[in-house]
């Protein structure tokens, strides 16, 4: 039984739902004439791209290792900090009125202290952080959301293990059906008991499940890190190799002893192993020929192959979507195009997460969980990078008259000037 067989046949278990596909209904009440992610059910071809198809999501403990080592930390961290360290905000939806939406100063403040303290151990920045290392890794980041009942406090919010979580290819939008289930590892084990009935189901309405780069035959995400795999790979070998020749744990030459007996021979080696390896001694040697020294690289840095590891970086710079220049190659970099690619960075790296991120919080949060579509989550600084451009830019708007200054304030997240008039 393959990986495909053993998780479709849980998915039966867990929900009682027969195995074969029904008839398409008619397009007449809205409903789908197209297949969701035909290649699901194509055989399971581990050798192929195919495979990448079958549940659960492949080598995530790989990627998490990758995760770890100087140069992929560095790119995460210049995403993930710049994002959980944000400054957001919780306002009225475009499309409602402030006016007209019952008890919205209440429930504004409601949410904000929320998403504050979304449980009793964690904080914003600590809970989103753990979503976003997910998602830039695997492309599986994970919450469950939990309403509680308390106006105060509407919900609770924790981190989920996104690896963990399976994806059932054939929900129907039901929201009463199962569309995720965690799979709970064995006690001892490292391995996920597949065909077994340890899966946790969730409903769409507990889970926000974030996908980056989303596509239309799997139902998971391509995190940024799996673009890079095999060039971090590539990185880690070259490093590795280099490191022990810049150590001299390989040698790079080789003594010759002419017309040497193997008495000769085996008596030079134990005296230099016994006298002057290690020892900083200057050896003396007294022979009819002296020694050639056999050299098998040149003996510069070009042998620590350093312009390869450079070209490795810059293409896992690409993956992540970065500029070079922050995983520390600045040596093409001046005071002109220094700024230039900051600013490139911020638009291709970290504005789509967090976009990302704050679309899920309000059509997943606010919308499914607690039924409050006139509310939505956004980070203050996604416009503009430049403070001092962006305060032109709203003088030049209230100069215009095309905004108000309780309307300015309320895209820089603080509170209206004059409440009474603004409710």
């Amino acid at each position: 039984m393959n990986v495909r067989t053993a998780i479709g046949s849980a998915w039966q278990r867990l929900m009682g739902v027969e195995a074969a596909a029904e008839t398409v209904a008619s397009a007449a009440g809205g409903e789908r004439k197209t297949a969701m992610l035909p290649s699901i059910f194509t055989p399971y071809n581990p050798a192929g791209r195919a495979g990448q198809s079958a549940l659960p999501k492949p080598t995530p403990a790989n990627l998490r290792r990758f995760a770890e080592t100087p140069v992929v930390r560095r790119a995460i961290n210049v995403v993930k900090d710049k994002i959980a360290s944000m400054d957001w905000q919780v306002r009225v939806r475009r499309g409602y009125d402030a006016a007209s939406v019952p008890d919205a100063a209440a429930r504004l403040n409601a949410l904000r202290l929320a998403l504050e303290e979304p449980n009793p151990a964690d904080s914003f920045r600590v809970l989103w952080e753990q979503v976003l290392e997910d998602l830039i890794v695997g492309g599986f980041g994970a919450v469950e959301m939990e309403a509680t009942g308390d106006p105060a406090r509407p919900f609770h919010l924790w981190a989920v293990d996104g690896a963990t979580i399976r994806i059932d290819s054939r929900w129907d939008g039901d929201p009463a059906r199962p569309r995720y289930a965690q799979a709970a590892a064995q006690a001892g084990s490292s391995e996920s008991l597949i065909g077994r009935d340890n899966f946790i189901p969730l409903l769409d309405d507990e889970l926000m499940y974030l996908r980056l780069n989303p596509r239309t035959h799997t139902p998971f995400g391509l995190g940024r890190l799996e673009v890079a795999f095999e060039t971090v790979n590539q990185f880690l070998s070259a490093n590795r190799y280099a490191g022990r020749l810049a150590s001299n744990s390989v040698v790079q030459y080789a003594l010759w002893l002419n017309e040497a007996t193997p008495e000769q021979h085996d008596r030079l080696i134990r005296w230099w192993q016994d006298e002057i390896e290690g020892t900083g001694r200057v050896p003396l040697l007294s022979c009819e020929q002296k020694p050639e020294v056999l050299r098998f690289a040149g003996g510069t840095d070009a042998d620590l192959r350093l312009a390869w590891q450079e070209m490795l970086m810059r293409l896992i710079a690409n993956a992540f979507e970065l500029p070079p220049m922050l995983l520390g190659l600045q040596h093409d970099v001046n005071r002109s195009t220094a700024g230039e690619m900051a600013d490139e960075a911020f638009q291709s790296a970290i504005v789509p997460v967090a976009k990302l991120l704050a679309e899920h919080i309000t059509r997943d949060l606010f919308a499914k969980k607690l039924g409050w579509r006139e509310f939505e989550f956004c980070f203050n600084a996604l416009d503009s990078r430049d403070e001092s451009e962006e305060v032109k830019i709203q003088t030049a708007l209230l100069t215009a008259g095309v905004l108000t200054v309780d309307e300015v304030r309320q895209m820089r997240g603080l509170a209206p000037l004059n409440p009474a008039v603004a409710e």
